[in-house]
């Protein structure tokens, strides 16, 4: 079968996570297994054209991994009538002006999440590719982690009978940066520059549950600032403006209520950093990147309180793994070739702008009910 080629632009590669999962475990990787495998049978490799803002980063990328194009022209990049797709792993506050640009120019248009700082812009995002006719997705990469594709096995399965609720806890401590080095970059706690954890978690809660719980219909949150000083990259120090823990509960349809706890100062006791617990009339589950234990109704234990005696059974010996079943590949990389098949023979694909308007929608709202300390109904987009 024949092999074409398409270029992608990508812009914001030299960042960590547009670096890591979307050129090396993505893009690379695609064209590493011989590309894209289309409908028909033939690929299609990937021909990345590596954009920034700093020259010296990018040729360095570039010669590391043998990729001919790079530039710090994003315009001259979008000229190219062979780039057929525009990616972009910029800081948020940097996304908006940059897809109008590869919106106007009629490229297909993949970026991170979430998509705008606010859901007047991320919604303009989303008319302005529909107006266009250009393709349009967002990364949601938590859909494709091996646990929660178990999960949503044992939904569709019917494991759990009627839901009930969701429990979910995410994060870990991130150093302040005075006598560790913090894991994060310093902008992700400037307010100012488009940080904080609601805007970058929320997005990501929301295609979880509205993928396999139901749409969400109402919010009540609480975001805070647990430690308002940090030392940045260069040593500095410098106040903190973002909220760095949100506390949220969600109301979703068919009266399933979600309890997410987000946090970037907290130290981890459980096995992954991200946990969801499902409970079910049936049955219950706890998934995590990459593994789900389960207990169904009939092997659950009966437990008694009584706080005058010490506690002898071992709860969690009484829960079961839920076995691979099939071999799981990069959900970064997954998400990717289902774009490309999108674009290019118009294969289903939902996580579009709409869907990326839908997260920071939520991110918006809250951030205004912590501010209004009440719960605000989730108006449809």
């Amino acid at each position: 079968m024949s092999v074409r080629t398409i270029g992608v632009v990508m812009n914001g590669v030299t960042g960590r996570m547009g670096y890591r999962q979307h050129l090396v475990r993505s893009v690379l990787a695609i064209n590493e297994q011989g590309g894209v495998t289309l409908s028909d049978g033939s690929r299609v490799k990937l021909r990345p054209v590596l954009v920034g803002r700093n020259a010296a980063k990018l040729a360095e990328l570039a010669e590391r991994h043998g990729i001919p194009d790079h530039t710090t022209e994003l315009d001259a990049a979008l000229a190219d009538p062979d780039n057929l797709v525009y990616f972009d792993a910029q800081v948020t506050s940097a996304r908006v002006k940059a897809v109008l640009k590869a919106i106007e120019a009629g490229k297909h248009i993949y970026a991170e999440k979430p998509t705008a700082e606010s859901v007047e812009e991320a919604v303009a995002l989303a008319e302005a590719a529909t107006a266009r006719g250009v393709k349009n997705g967002v990364v949601q990469d938590k859909l494709f982690l091996p646990g929660l594709l178990k999960l949503k096995r044992l939904i569709d399965g019917g494991f759990f009978g009627r839901i009930l609720s969701v429990r979910g806890e995410f994060g870990y401590w991130v150093f302040e940066g005075d006598w560790q080095e913090a894991q994060r970059p310093s902008w992700n706690y400037r307010a100012e520059d488009g940080g904080g954890i609601v805007l970058d978690m929320f997005p990501h809660w929301h295609y979880v549950m509205e993928n396999l719980f139901g749409k969400v219909r109402s919010v009540y949150a609480q975001a805070v600032t647990h430690v308002p000083r940090r030392v940045d990259e260069k040593g500095h120090p410098y106040q903190a403006t973002a909220d760095d823990a949100a506390y949220g509960v969600f109301e979703l349809e068919g009266g399933v209520i979600a309890q997410i706890n987000s946090s970037w100062t907290v130290r981890v006791n459980r096995d992954e950093l991200v946990e969801f617990q499902v409970d079910g009339t049936e049955g219950s589950a706890v998934a995590g990147l990459r593994n789900c234990r389960v207990q169904h109704r009939a092997a659950t234990p009966k437990p008694v309180w009584n706080p005058d005696l010490p506690v002898t059974a071992r709860f969690r010996d009484g829960w079961q793994e839920v076995p691979d079943n099939a071999e799981f590949d990069n959900g970064f990389k997954i998400q990717w070739e289902l774009f490309i098949r999108h674009v290019l023979e118009d294969a289903p694909f939902p996580y579009d702008f709409a869907a990326g308007a839908r997260g920071v929608q939520l991110a918006e709202l809250g951030l205004r009910s912590s501010a209004e300390g009440r719960r605000i109904e989730v108006p449809q987009l």
